[in-house]
């Protein structure tokens, strides 16, 4: 399937695995949305759209799909990408940390679908969420993290099996550890072990490409080496 001309919106796409998507997905044709709290450095041109939006804002979402069915006219794909992470244990983690967590992480991802659902029922289109191995497996410190991604893949499962009669596709991606930007961590050559944004971006266009009868409907990954 050409994928060439296809629509597509990242959430948290202006860097780390977002940008990896997108990226991957702009040199296969696609036009590309991505939203962001801060869109500065996303060059908008003919085939990219950069949107300011922040998903634990529902109208955020609703008007940044609004703004790509204006500029284009239609909706193949949503990657619900975006996330945060605060690290503490449960007795030192306050109630500001475990909202953002939990209405980015998880609540967020619903604005999303829902906002784009309409729209992916009209092109019969696929959603993938990157939740995390966080979301099968719990670890010191990362309550509120844990919860909002085991959260998100139960989410996203029930929600493959409720949007199947429309031939709408549901995935959800699940990284180990990628270098990005996340929780404040800068890039580096000692990152080279880890998934690379790339990876993920090249994932996705599997997904996308896979034939229609079948439905990878949760992926785990990880890097196939420890350092």
């Amino acid at each position: 399937m050409s994928l060439k001309g296809k629509v597509i919106y990242v959430t948290g796409g202006s860097k780390g695995i977002g940008k990896g998507i997108a990226d991957a997905c702009l040199a296969q044709g696609m036009k590309v949305a991505i939203g962001a709290r801060s869109i500065e450095s996303i060059p908008s041109n003919e085939n990219v759209l950069a949107i300011r939006s922040d998903v634990k804002n529902k109208l955020d979402e609703e008007n940044a799909i609004q703004t790509i069915l204006d500029t284009w006219g239609r909706l193949d794909v949503l990657i619900a990408n975006a996330g945060v992470g605060h690290f503490a244990p449960i007795d030192q983690m306050n109630e500001d940390q475990w909202h953002d967590i939990i209405d980015t992480n998880l609540t967020g991802v619903f604005h999303s679908v829902k906002a784009a659902i309409p729209a992916l029922k009209n092109s019969q289109g696929y959603i993938i969420t990157i939740a995390s191995l966080a979301g099968t497996n719990f670890f010191a410190n990362g309550a509120a993290y844990n919860a909002s991604k085991f959260g998100l893949v139960g989410f996203t499962q029930a929600m493959m099996l409720d949007l199947r009669p429309f031939k709408i596709k549901v995935s959800t991606i699940m990284p180990g550890s990628v270098a990005t930007y996340f929780n404040n961590h800068e890039p580096s050559d000692q990152d080279a072990w880890k998934i690379q944004p790339e990876d993920l971006g090249q994932m996705v266009i599997d997904l996308l490409n896979m034939n229609p009868r079948t439905l990878p409907s949760k992926i785990e990954v990880r890097p196939s080496q420890t350092s």
